[in-house]
């Protein structure tokens, strides 16, 4: 049985302040870089439908023309959309005017090791969640420490325990924008990429690494090229 499919939307907008031509630049053996590695992952998910890669980038929009792949859908997006200041909200609705129905997967380049299986995974838990009653999922990287703010711990209770084992540590989540998976109602009504009630799936520091900073990509490149993540 074929697995039932969302449709993808791929930002990739041109001109990174940190790291200067991240979506493109070599990374690991991969010639065309973080773009390739993610398109190559994308077209391989049975789950992902149609991938809508929207960019200012020439580079990008020629390389993604070289794969041939029916799944891709171009788009040049326009400048006002592809500042640095350009907000996350305008870009919701940006999606909703791509994709405009069905379900909408969002992930990123920067995400090199969420794989065809691990969408493939996400996909399966979103519809499973959907049917347990939440509207929406996000992927999330599962933190274990000691979380403080500037009055003091945020998950355990010095009063109590000054010194918790950290297993026992109730885990906290940082949204780590490897994937958002929602309706595009929710899209619509919401102007989000999540609902209310989004399924929190849950990664492992290796697979919900997401490149920010200049660090990032070499520590992702090296990890690759010591055999220690796969892409």
């Amino acid at each position: 049985m074929s697995m039932q499919t969302v449709n993808c939307f791929l930002p990739c907008r041109k001109g990174s302040e940190r790291v200067p031509r991240k979506n493109i630049k070599p990374f690991a053996g991969f010639e065309n870089g973080l773009i390739e590695v993610k398109l190559r992952q994308l077209i391989e998910a049975k789950g992902v439908g149609k991938v809508f890669l929207s960019t200012n980038d020439e580079e990008i929009l020629d390389y993604a023309g070289t794969l041939n792949s029916d799944k891709i859908v171009l788009h040049k997006r326009c400048e006002e959309l592809s500042s640095s200041q350009t907000s996350t909200d305008d870009l919701v609705s940006h999606a909703l005017e791509l994709i405009g129905e069905g379900d909408i997967l969002w992930t990123h380049v920067t995400s090199p090791f969420v794989s065809a299986a691990s969408y493939d995974a996400i996909v399966s838990r979103y519809w499973q969640a959907l049917d347990d009653g939440h509207d929406s999922l996000m992927t999330t990287s599962v933190i274990h420490g000691f979380i403080w703010d500037e009055n003091g711990p945020i998950n355990y209770d010095r009063s109590v325990e000054k010194w918790p084992r950290t297993q026992t540590l109730p885990a906290l989540h940082e949204i780590n924008s490897a994937a958002f998976l929602a309706p595009a109602e929710i899209y619509r009504n919401d102007d989000d990429r999540i609902g209310q009630n989004p399924f929190i799936y849950g990664m492992d520091k290796i697979e919900g690494m997401d490149i920010d900073w200049p660090v990032d990509f070499q520590i992702a490149e090296s990890m690759v090229l010591q055999g220690i993540a796969k892409v």
